[in-house]
């Protein structure tokens, strides 16, 4: 099942290229991702749909690594982790919110 699937089948629409951008990235390594994460989280942070979208994405690509590439489910943790942290010390009221509902 692709993400768009699941997450569509769980009532989420998805809004963003995200889970996309860290597919190609993948291919291309560590760095790569690091690079996509960068890019994506300098660019979105501020957005607070998208800022959800994108833990959610680091935390599926986690899943989808840990059992056959652990250096690259370890390297999404630590970003999971970085942007989680960020939105719950960042987001306010509504967004916080609205954080919340989609990531529980």
């Amino acid at each position: 099942m692709t993400f768009r699937a699941f997450m569509a089948e769980n009532g989420y629409n998805v809004q963003t290229t995200f889970w996309e951008d860290f597919s190609a990235a993948d291919i291309f390594g560590l760095s790569a991702i690091q690079d996509t994460f960068n890019r994506a989280f300098e660019e979105w942070k501020g957005n607070c749909k998208y800022l959800t979208e994108l833990v959610l994405v680091l935390n599926h690509k986690i899943w989808q690594h840990y059992k056959t590439k652990p250096t690259v489910a370890a390297l999404y943790d630590a970003l999971w982790r970085q942007a989680h942290q960020y939105a719950i010390e960042n987001l306010k009221d509504e967004e916080l919110s609205y954080y919340y509902d989609v990531t529980d």
